[in-house]
């Protein structure tokens, strides 16, 4: 006779073992990308080559039968339109997208619209690196009157404006994206649900620093290029198992 608790017991230990993907994907090649500009949360679109590299994207997860359940990006243009190349290349256009705020880029105040090699002329290139790359630092603050100030922004009429920010350092952005996290993508992966997320680079620097547990010193060495989708594998309660690139996940594993 069979025994029903043990047969039970195997079926909840083989869900509790399942894991689920996360795919994250920084935005393909934008004009500031191009022009070599502080872009942060100024609205550039993506290049001719951005377009293209955004499709070399969708067609490497094709090729290994990634299919979503929910499709989310930042409110900024060049995010949602590497998202729509995936989605499209992917025939899931009618996959339900969410736009959250918390997944823009890292705000660099004043320095939004600079050129930064211009800019290493003028303070040095390490500067420039800890601006771009230091958890702490950060540049001047954009006033409040600027137009360019997200208050003054209509994208952000339904935020709250004490949560818009004048400039950011890697640490504040780290503090925002992890607060998503919890909020809107744990819930997916315990619900089993593959979602794919169109961000910008310093926003997956501090996601990972945060899911991964990156000290300081190695957040700060870590670049991610544009337009590579990075798999994030997780156990059924939404606990980080590992991560790598896509391209790599035949030789390389990353284990967090």
């Amino acid at each position: 006779m069979m025994d029903m608790d043990n047969d039970n017991n195997t079926n909840k230990s083989n869900v509790a073992e399942k894991t689920i993907d996360v795919v994250l994907i920084r935005h393909a090649q934008s004009q500031w990308n191009l022009e070599n500009r502080f872009t942060g949360w100024a609205n550039p679109p993506l290049t001719a080559a951005g377009f293209a590299e955004a499709r070399r994207a969708a067609q490497l997860l094709r090729a290994h039968g990634y299919e979503f359940d929910a499709a989310f990006s930042s409110r900024l243009l060049r995010a949602q339109q590497t998202l729509d190349v995936l989605l499209e290349t992917l025939g899931q256009m009618n996959l339900p997208r969410f736009q959250d705020w918390r997944l823009n880029e890292r705000h660099y105040g004043q320095l939004q619209g600079i050129n930064k090699a211009e800019e290493a002329k003028q303070v040095g290139e390490q500067q420039v690196w800890r601006w771009r790359r230091g958890y702490e630092d950060k540049a001047a603050p954009l006033s409040r009157n600027d137009p360019a100030h997200p208050v003054n922004d209509p994208l952000y009429r339904d935020v709250d404006p004490a949560l818009l920010p004048d400039v950011e350092n890697l640490a504040e952005t780290r503090a925002r994206v992890m607060q998503f996290w919890q909020e809107r993508i744990a819930p997916c992966i315990r619900l089993g649900e593959r979602v794919v997320i169109s961000g910008h680079g310093n926003t997956f620097r501090a996601l990972i620093m945060g899911l991964a547990n990156l000290s300081i010193k190695q957040v700060e060495s870590f670049e991610i290029p544009t337009g590579k989708s990075i798999v994030y594998t997780f156990n059924r309660n939404a606990e980080p198992l590992h991560w790598r690139y896509l391209e790599e996940q035949q030789s390389e594993t990353i284990v967090v």
